[in-house]
């Protein structure tokens, strides 16, 4: 599986675009490239190796489920929960970018999302959304949840 295609895959939290090239994703959404994009990744230990997490939260993110965490470094990740479907298809790269398959600020469109897409993958479910992830901005000392 090539990683710097963009995706159309049912995430654990909503429909969503996946690729490990930011840049695509942001111009696909029509969204300035500053705007940071979050990181899904399969493991803790994959956690691990892209960011340092906070030790007076290593057990809220450890505990969290379908929530985003903004780290001092300015990286977001969300660790997919192993008994999601989408784990399936997020073990295969480790960690890649995330976003709603959605134009910035607008609500899903199939013919959108589809166009934009490059690889289309669909199971019996079908495409669907959901409530959106939690956000937290995690410093060394303090949270404050964002969404």
């Amino acid at each position: 599986m090539d990683s710097n295609l963009i995706y159309l895959v049912q995430t654990d939290t909503t429909v969503g675009f996946s690729s490990s090239s930011d840049e695509k994703l942001s111009l696909l959404k029509q969204r300035p490239q500053t705007k940071k994009i979050l990181n899904t990744v399969d493991s803790f230990c994959t956690l691990n190796k892209n960011t340092r997490v906070p030790k007076n939260f290593r057990k809220k993110v450890r505990n969290s489920i379908r929530t985003t965490f903004i780290y001092p470094n300015g990286h977001s990740f969300r660790v997919v929960d192993k008994n999601s479907d989408f784990y399936n298809f997020i073990y295969k790269f480790g960690v890649l970018y995330s976003t709603s398959a959605n134009k910035t600020t607008e609500k899903f469109e199939r013919d959108f999302a589809q166009n934009g897409a490059e690889i289309i993958v669909e199971d019996n479910r079908g495409f669907y959304e959901t409530k959106a992830s939690t956000i937290i901005k995690l410093s060394k000392k303090r949270s404050l949840k964002l969404r």
